[in-house]
């Protein structure tokens, strides 16, 4: 993964991987520089088109949908573990950042390829 990765005000940072793209607002070259690479569950080959396909996906797996009260996140989480996913709630900004989280979170289960 290339970038820069962006700190802001609340702590919270994010790697933009185009930062021209981004700064020039339009949204245009920012979503196409997003769409660049796709998550792929191994077992069947299928690339993960929505999140309801995702959370089938990951339930299947062991994970739980997350009631955080932040409306603007989509989560899950393991009982059996701390980790939390945590996604966009609009799947237009699901970009590779939130894939490889899902690919460190369920090694052998998912890859990000380039489309």
């Amino acid at each position: 993964m290339s970038g820069v990765w962006v700190f802001k005000p609340n702590g919270v940072m994010h790697l933009v991987e185009n930062p021209q793209a981004e700064s020039a607002g339009d949204g245009r070259h920012g979503s196409s520089s997003r769409r660049n690479k796709v998550l792929v569950h191994l077992p069947t080959g299928q690339v993960v088109s929505s999140y309801s396909s995702l959370e089938q996906i990951l339930t299947g797996l062991g994970w739980e949908r997350y009631y955080g009260g932040d409306p603007d996140l989509f989560q899950f989480h393991k009982r059996s573990s701390i980790d939390l996913i945590s996604l966009p709630r609009d799947f237009s900004r699901f970009n590779s950042v939130y894939m490889y989280d899902i690919v460190i979170k369920n090694p052998n289960i998912f890859h990000v390829r380039d489309m």
